[in-house]
């Protein structure tokens, strides 16, 4: 590969193919294109150097044959921290840390700048902006405190609590004074949400034989707040045991992304007897209460109130094996690849 002064080698990983369930990392793989260290003449838009790639449940979906997905042959798209290394837009210079979407590559010519936040706040680790300082914090700030209008006193249950929103979500609730059981999948998790995030009460769904019964045994006066980060028949037992005026706040169903035909919901009926409410949301709804909530988790963060916790994989070559690792549960915390250190 001949390159002139100005071009290095850019690592790339490229979907093979569109994905059928969850994807795995033989559904993705690396490639080396050369890349030119400046942005085109007349292009608005900024050349960023990757240091920190999201790995997301979300992502698996726009793996799919689906309208805005990713094709195949095109990197990898998601998350990220990126250095501005060239810039053709007026509101970003060389050197500035941002986060935001970017491919997943080694450098990354990004054309709607307009979408990345600077990054201001150096004293906490870079990597936090692909977590708790980024989409997923805005994802459980937005999705607790918005959708499901927490109070004092409350009954939580947070599903998948371990994962980059669960763990904070429960944690917002506990400072907010709740009462927070949080659900995951084997035995470090759960003795993480007790012994690190200061959860009340946790289960291992997979040794639950009837999760109506393990709800029932950590709720006996029902559920306030159900933030659902998996669906299916964990979401069909909630439904059974929440409370008079209950909130549902659905950020996810991870244990629907692999089914080509999902679960039905069969107890749907009790969200009118309770006169509950379940709802949707997405995380780019609230950006525009970035500012407040920076300002609120940094704060946490620096008096130890609140802690993160990561699982970080060095080098592009990891990457896929780190996200088809979201969809079998083998990470713990929040799913990060290191490309690059500043």
């Amino acid at each position: 590969m001949a390159m002139n002064d100005l071009e290095v080698r850019n690592k790339q990983v490229i979907l093979k193919d569109y994905v059928s369930g969850c994807p795995e990392e033989s559904d993705m793989h690396v490639n080396i294109v050369a890349v030119t260290l400046k942005v085109p003449e007349g292009f608005n838009g900024v050349l960023v150097k990757n240091l920190y790639l999201s790995c997301d449940p979300y992502m698996g979906g726009r793996m799919k044959n689906k309208p805005g997905g990713i094709k195949p042959g095109s990197s990898i798209r998601g998350h990220g921290v990126a250095k501005v290394v060239d810039s053709g837009h007026p509101d970003f210079k060389n050197g500035d840390l941002v986060w935001g979407i970017t491919n997943w590559e080694e450098y990354s010519l990004i054309d709607s700048p307009e979408s990345l936040h600077k990054i201001e706040h150096t004293d906490v680790p870079l990597s936090y902006y692909t977590g708790i300082l980024g989409m997923p914090g805005m994802t459980a700030y937005g999705g607790f405190y918005q959708v499901c209008s927490p109070e004092k006193g409350q009954y939580v249950f947070v599903s998948a609590a371990s994962g980059a929103v669960g763990q904070l979500v429960g944690q917002f609730a506990k400072l907010l004074g709740c009462y927070v059981v949080g659900s995951a999948g084997t035995k470090h998790k759960v003795d993480l949400l007790k012994n690190k995030f200061g959860f009340d009460h946790a289960f291992n769904y997979k040794e639950e034989p009837n999760f109506d019964a393990a709800l029932k045994r950590c709720f006996p006066d029902g559920i306030d707040i159900y933030f659902d980060n998996v669906g299916g028949k964990m979401l069909d037992a909630v439904l059974l045991n929440m409370r008079p005026f209950g909130r549902i706040a659905v950020c996810g169903m991870i244990s629907q992304y692999g089914n080509n035909q999902p679960e039905g919901v069969h107890n749907l009926m009790a969200l009118v007897g309770k006169q509950a409410t379940m709802e949707g949301f997405r995380a780019a709804n609230y950006y525009h209460l970035y500012p407040k909530y920076l300002e609120m988790v940094l704060s946490y963060i620096r008096q130890g109130k609140i802690v993160y916790v990561e699982d970080i994989t060095e080098g592009l070559e990891s990457a896929p094996a780190a996200l088809a690792g979201l969809f079998t549960g083998r990470n713990v915390g929040k799913q990060v690849v290191e490309v690059a250190r500043e």
